[in-house]
């Protein structure tokens, strides 16, 4: 594959409630259609139901992503959906798959029905980790959060990814702090710390200053009141 984010087809960003791996995968998978890839983003996060990457379907397939995802009009159900069509993502050969998974045990256990595919070929799990949140403020709640979702899912985490952030308000020396606690946390784990996510306003002020690969995002996921 032509880039420099991915070597597998299969793609999983998972990571606790508020740990912003919505926003992330959808990035990955933009950035990845931008440098010519095919890419399906396949949207099974079925433990927040007010921020998932299905309400803004139509904006992401004029990018050229290919959406795989329950009905929006469910969006707010609160059920857990789960599309039958999730399928064809393990099927079509020709697209890298991004999957977009609720991190707390209901949704790892919802990945977990697929695994038997995902052991067929070669997979990426991301685990974003936003140490502002609870669950994951230190290397040793990391570490069992991670666990956790290693053992519901039946699936192994292969990579790290540093997203602390407080929304709208994130410091530069949040993200600083954050890519200091993934980059202890991989070396403790012996995992690749894929990448730090910051704002695209905050790149250049972060320049040679965090451990981890600076990866510069775009919001897409707004506030009901602020669509």
């Amino acid at each position: 594959m032509n880039n420099n984010l991915t070597t597998q087809r299969l793609n999983i960003f998972t990571g606790h409630f508020g740990s912003g791996k919505t926003e992330t995968s959808i990035n990955y998978a933009i950035k990845l259609a931008e440098l010519g890839e095919k890419v399906s983003l396949v949207d099974i996060d079925i433990v927040n139901p007010y921020f998932c990457s299905r309400d803004i379907k139509e904006e992401l397939e004029e990018k050229g992503l290919r959406i795989i995802a329950a009905s929006k009009d469910l969006s707010n159900g609160e059920l857990m959906v789960v599309p039958g069509e999730v399928i064809s993502a393990f099927n079509d050969k020709s697209h890298i798959v991004v999957f977009d998974i609720g991190g707390d045990d209901m949704g790892a256990v919802a990945l977990g029905q697929y695994n038997r595919y995902f052991l067929q070929e070669s997979y990426n799990m991301y685990l974003v980790i936003n140490n502002n949140r609870p669950l994951t403020e230190t290397i040793e709640t990391c570490e069992e959060y991670l666990y956790s979702i290693e053992r519901s899912s039946r699936l192994k985490v292969t990579h790290l990814v540093s997203n602390t952030n407080l929304s709208s308000e994130t410091t530069i020396e949040d993200v600083i702090k954050g890519d200091s606690l993934v980059a202890e946390l991989s070396d403790r784990l012996k995992l690749p710390h894929a990448f730090t996510v910051c704002s695209r306003e905050q790149l250049a002020e972060l320049e040679g200053r965090v451990k981890g690969k600076l990866f510069p995002i775009d919001i897409y996921m707004k506030k009901p009141w602020e669509r």
